[in-house]
């Protein structure tokens, strides 16, 4: 399901996006906002793959907001002056929707989304020659990262959040933990829980069923992955 977020300051637009939405099988609406600032809250706040964007907004337009975006999802801009459309495309939008638009040309638009969104998530991370770097498809950028540099990784549904050194928000890449799991080296990451992988160079302090991270993150050990780090932390242990 692509997870979509519909923006208008007029409510009876906004209601009729949402529900063109709710009606192509394989999108999901993720939530409504009349404002840039309130989208602004919710794509910080929860993984979105598309927007579908109204420009004439008050205080900060459509335009602007998606310029605001450091990982900009897949974009249709809304509006009813055509003048907006070079403008639109600028900014790497998909499609433009010009108002007062039907079912059949928002289905056109969907399609499009759709497609952009299936050639995203074909190759969403591989690994570079050099065994510490990988490469990470996140919206319409791919980002090097260097593995040591990755705390820990949080399963989000079908989404991982790669929380990394030196970066104020994580990485969100639609991926599965089994997938991410099999392109890290074992000797440096280990999965302690159905929904955490963490980097065991990080580690600054345990209990009984936590781990704490040097960024004082804290991550509960799973029964199921609980013997496989007990063994790891036993192997490293120093005693009298």
């Amino acid at each position: 399901m692509i997870r979509c977020l519909a923006i208008d300051d007029e409510p009876l637009a906004l209601k009729k996006l949402a529900s063109y939405i709710q009606k192509v099988p394989y999108l999901e609406l993720a939530g409504t906002c009349h404002s840039a600032q309130e989208a602004m809250n919710v794509c910080n706040s929860t993984p979105i793959d598309a927007l579908f964007v109204d420009i004439n907004m008050p205080d900060i337009n459509g335009l602007d907001f998606v310029k605001s975006l450091t990982d900009s999802p897949i974009v249709v801009f809304t509006t009813a002056y055509s003048e907006y459309a070079i403008e639109g495309y600028k900014v790497n939008a998909i499609d433009y929707l010009l108002k007062p638009f039907g079912l059949d040309d928002f289905k056109a638009a969907a399609e499009k989304v759709k497609r952009q969104f299936d050639l995203l998530r074909t190759a969403s991370v591989s690994t570079a020659d050099n065994d510490d770097t990988i490469f990470l498809k996140t919206e319409y950028k791919i980002i090097r990262i260097n593995i040591n540099d990755i705390s820990h990784i949080e399963a989000m549904s079908e989404y991982l959040r790669i929380h990394i050194e030196g970066r104020p928000r994580p990485v969100v890449v639609l991926l599965s933990m089994k997938k991410m799991e099999e392109r890290l080296p074992s000797s440096t990451f280990m999965r302690v829980h159905r929904s955490y992988i963490i980097n065991l160079k990080k580690i600054k302090e345990m209990s009984r069923n936590h781990i704490i991270l040097e960024n004082d993150m804290d991550v509960p050990i799973g029964d199921l992955y609980k013997d496989a780090f007990n063994a790891y932390i036993s192997s490293k242990f120093i005693s009298k």
